[in-house]
């Protein structure tokens, strides 16, 4: 009997960003760099991976990333806005040559053991920016914090690929 087929999504997402001549970037808070490491994982991901931004501390999605002060002070770092600036806002602190990345993905959440910005434990937002589409996917996990961040790794992987085949060429 056959080996069934196990899907990469990663690999298929670094496919066909090299396919297209695109660019990504990722700016993390409850994945820590995970994100980042998944995705170079994968050989030849140099060629459109630009980089990515931990802003685990509150502060840093402001001043690195441009998140708006006030949606920060009013709401904390775990909103749906502040996903979706934080995918927006890496593509331009991390543009190279002057070249914005074409595609990023920011996130944000609470990943325990205790909750955060009084959004309990596995309330995650994940905003994916691609060209002047920005979708903001809202995740309510289950699990210790080790599983809820493995998941969030996963869960932005599928959707930044899902949008990127939904975008025109």
């Amino acid at each position: 009997m056959p080996e069934p087929i196990v899907r990469d999504a990663t690999a298929e997402l670094i496919a066909e960003l090299t396919r297209r001549g695109l660019t990504i970037a990722v700016a993390e808070s409850l994945t820590g760099g995970l994100l980042a490491a998944e995705l170079i994982r994968i050989p030849g991901a140099s060629v459109v991976v630009t980089g990515g931004v931990v802003a685990y501390n509150t502060a840093i999605k402001h001043s690195v990333l441009g998140v708006d002060a006030d949606l920060l002070s009013e709401h904390g770092a775990v909103h749906p806005r502040v996903a979706e600036q934080m995918a927006t806002g890496v593509r331009t602190a991390l543009a190279v040559d002057g070249r914005e990345a074409d595609v990023g993905i920011g996130t944000t959440g609470a990943a325990g053991p205790d909750p955060q910005d009084g959004q309990p434990v596995g309330t995650v937002f994940i905003g994916i920016s691609i060209d002047e589409r920005t979708q903001v996917l809202e995740l309510a996990l289950d699990g210790g914090r080790a599983a809820i961040r493995a998941a969030v790794v996963t869960a932005a992987i599928a959707a930044a690929l899902d949008l990127l085949l939904d975008t025109a060429e």
